[in-house]
């Protein structure tokens, strides 16, 4: 499947679904054109997989949103639970590799653990405002 183009209003919906690796670019950065490159290529031998791109510079409240603060930014989604971040430059059988893993994860435990940290998070809040 070729890597499609998402706006912030498409995001919510592209990200929703199965394991879906999201490339934040900008059009003036270099490494980002090479890493664009290697998306696509795992892409193409990864159909099950979504490839989404976001440009920064006309996303930036999304970006902004999102943490990312260094170009390319690559993050993997599975049903829409963010399970990696990080800035640079990947390889193909660096994502090959860490699609992989992210398939055999148990979601279910995976949305209870975040559950789990929202709930400690929102009481530490509630405690702090009192």
């Amino acid at each position: 499947m070729t890597p499609r183009t998402v706006t912030g209003i498409e995001f919510p919906n592209a990200i929703a679904e199965g394991i879906v690796i999201v490339d934040f670019w900008a059009e003036w950065c270099v490494p980002c054109r090479a890493f664009a490159a290697v998306c696509k290529n795992v892409a193409a031998a990864m159909p099950d997989v979504a490839f989404v791109n976001v440009n920064t510079e006309v996303e930036a409240s999304l970006s902004e949103a999102l943490g990312v603060n260094s170009l390319p930014t690559l993050m993997a989604f599975r049903d829409g639970v963010m399970l990696f971040r990080e800035a640079g430059l990947y390889s193909e059988e660096a994502i090959t590799v860490l699609i992989e893993k992210i398939g055999k994860l148990d979601m279910d435990e995976i949305r209870a653990r975040v559950e789990a940290n929202t709930a400690a998070d929102d009481a530490a809040a509630a405690a702090a405002s009192e």
